[in-house]
């Protein structure tokens, strides 16, 4: 194995690590909450912790990342998660937890603006969306893993958080095996006002492509942190929450790496329209059935091989619109947007639990996946795009 792939390797190792963490943290806090008397409103706001944190250091990662280069900053990040995830047995607080997720947040986001910008400046356009569903996929596996964690309470309240923690610090330790490197450096990371006007060029480039990570973000969080609730409301017991989650994971888990190379031979715009379509008719379907467990599995499982590809295409969409030297910014845009999602899912479905009656809490996602899938069959590109100009150029 050369360097590069060795490189690329740890780099998806990691980010599989990071989305255990995560997949474990929405449902097994939003539950140990639920048994607790929190009410759903304030369930949905602890969760949005990790996110407002993405969002309060976005705008100051990328000078960073091209001054002192991708390693750093990804070290820092997961050594900033790993702690984080021990600490929470200590005090069992609203509040306390409450700043716990929101440096995980800051340290998630860290680690992965620089390993998925690592991995899309690092990969050619015949394969990066082979790479980018790889990393997605990596992810995915996490993911799904992590709310298998949630009946482990049982045992003993703090052992999930001892197992992610043990386990992020392992991951960590692969990385100082790593040679560092930095991203194309043509633009000058001097000043806020700078990075802002980098933001707004970037968001003419590829602002349809920062929908469907915004709308996975939504639809992530919004399953692991609010379903939880709605589903035992509903009479759903904390196992069959558990398989639920695990079938929409482990179906975005199949289908990630087949829908990645399918888009880099039919194109991004294509295969996405594709899979939001199902992933709007899967979750209307599932609105009819969700009282009985085996169609409902069904449902989530079809529609996690859809939609759960969302993320990685969108980056692989954003990568082929937006020139290179404005890579990390597309990406850190792409961030941002997965956090507003995020941030948006469980407070949103929160409140859909407070305030709704017999109304199903699978059309909320539904709609929002229909509203991105009209914008982006409308959308149609102002600019040159990367592929595009590699075309022209090699013809």
């Amino acid at each position: 194995m050369n360097k590069q792939s060795m490189r690329f390797w740890i780099l998806v190792s990691i980010v599989g690590i990071s989305g255990f963490s995560q997949g474990m943290l929405l449902p097994l806090i939003a539950v140990i909450f639920e048994n607790s008397g929190v009410s759903s409103n304030l369930n949905g706001l602890n969760a949005t912790a990790l996110y407002i944190g993405i969002l309060l250091v976005s705008p100051f990662m990328e000078e960073p990342l091209r001054r002192f280069g991708y390693k750093p900053i990804i070290i820092l990040g997961g050594l900033l998660v790993a702690i984080s995830l021990g600490l929470f047995p200590l005090w069992k607080s609203f509040w306390f937890w409450f700043a716990l997720r929101l440096i995980i947040g800051i340290g998630d986001h860290a680690l992965h603006f620089g390993t998925q910008t690592w991995i899309t400046t690092t990969s050619s356009e015949k394969n990066r969306g082979r790479n980018v569903s790889l990393y997605g996929l990596f992810f995915g596996v996490g993911f799904a893993a992590g709310p298998l964690m949630t009946p482990l309470i049982t045992i003993h309240e703090a052992l999930p958080f001892i197992l992610s923690s043990a386990l992020c610090f392992i991951g960590w330790l692969l990385l100082f095996l790593l040679k560092n490197d930095y991203p194309e450096q043509t633009i000058e990371v001097n000043s806020l006002k700078e990075t802002m006007k980098r933001f707004g060029t970037a968001w003419k480039y590829g602002w349809v492509a920062f929908l469907p990570p915004l709308g996975y973000g939504f639809l992530e969080s919004s399953l692991n942190g609010s379903f939880p609730i709605y589903g035992l409301r509903i009479g759903i017991d904390l196992t069959n929450i558990s398989i639920l989650l695990f079938s929409f994971a482990i179906g975005g888990i199949l289908f990630q790496l087949p829908l990645g190379m399918i888009s880099d031979k039919f194109g991004r715009k294509t295969i996405l329209m594709s899979v939001l379509f199902i992933g709007v008719v899967s979750f209307t379907f599932a609105s009819f059935v969700e009282d009985s467990i085996q169609p409902l599995t069904a449902c989530l499982f079809i529609a996690g091989m859809a939609v759960g590809s969302t993320f990685s295409l969108g980056i692989s969409y954003m990568s082929d619109l937006m020139p290179k030297n404005l890579l990390p910014t597309g990406n850190l845009l792409c961030g941002i947007a997965f956090s507003v999602g995020s941030l948006l899912g469980p407070y949103l479905g929160g409140m859909f639990i407070a305030y709704t009656e017999n109304i199903s809490y699978f059309l909320i996602i539904s709609s929002m996946l229909l509203a991105i899938f009209i914008a982006i069959t409308a959308y149609r590109p102002k600019y040159v795009t990367q592929i595009e100009y590699a075309n022209k150029k090699a013809s």
